[in-house]
């Protein structure tokens, strides 16, 4: 079966158990190069960090590590997916030997603002990351907006089942109860934003890019944009 199958399927049996009145709206944000800029220092950090990990634990060298970590991610949305499914890797120890930052607060890149937009946002809102659970409640702090949020789902909490598979999705609106057409998500990832949009909530695109894709409601270079464009929302 097609993945666009299984997601329509899933979504319909979804919305066909919950009533049709819509509740309030939920904003869903990502963390990481959508609330803070990963990319500089962080994302190479972790990088390095899995490769050496894989070397270490499946005893191959660095160009063959290195490879398999970016199939993964490509193939399933995450590495560790990846190191589970084909090679029995324990997911906490994974988690913790490759996210360990001696100096997280210097190299967390946040956008000034950043805690007055949020709260001007109306409604709810949950952190939905791939990351782990321990990683995004240190960035948040750091980046002083951990208050601004509900809750956060991290890959523990959805059973290391990370986006932009359906389940995640699924999982996140069962447990808090939510209607995906009264749901908002803020993403920097597209393949994330397709399924996000196939289960029908309105959908917003962190990037500088100039295109716009069908399944992006609405694009913005920063979150702090976002204040500027809930009439499209």
């Amino acid at each position: 079966m097609e993945r666009s199958e299984q997601h329509g399927r899933a979504a319909g049996r979804f919305q066909a158990v919950h009533a049709p009145r819509l509740a309030p709206r939920t904003w869903l944000f990502d963390l990481d190069n959508t609330l803070h800029d990963a990319s500089p220092h962080i994302f190479p950090h972790i990088n390095r960090a899995m490769t050496a990990y894989i070397c270490t634990h499946l005893n191959i060298d660095d160009a063959a590590a290195a490879s398999l970590r970016q199939n993964y991610w490509r193939r399933y949305g995450a590495t560790l997916l990846g190191l589970m499914r084909h090679h029995g890797t324990d997911p906490h120890h994974f988690l913790h030997h490759t996210h360990q930052f001696p100096d997280l607060a210097r190299i967390v890149l946040a956008e000034r603002g950043l805690q007055a937009m949020l709260r001007r946002l109306p409604g709810r809102k949950i952190i939905f990351s791939n990351a782990p659970l321990k990683y995004a409640e240190a960035v948040l702090a750091i980046a002083g907006i951990d208050r601004c949020f509900d809750t956060v789902y991290s890959v523990e909490r959805l059973r290391f089942q990370p986006k932009p598979a359906i389940r995640a999705f699924l999982h996140l609106l069962r447990s808090e109860g939510l209607d995906p057409r009264s749901c908002i998500m803020v993403e920097d990832t597209l393949d994330n934003l397709k399924t996000a949009k196939r289960l029908g909530m309105k959908t917003v695109w962190v990037s500088a890019c100039t295109r716009q894709p069908p399944y992006a409601d609405v694009k913005v270079a920063s979150v702090l944009d976002l204040p500027k464009r809930l009439g499209r929302l």
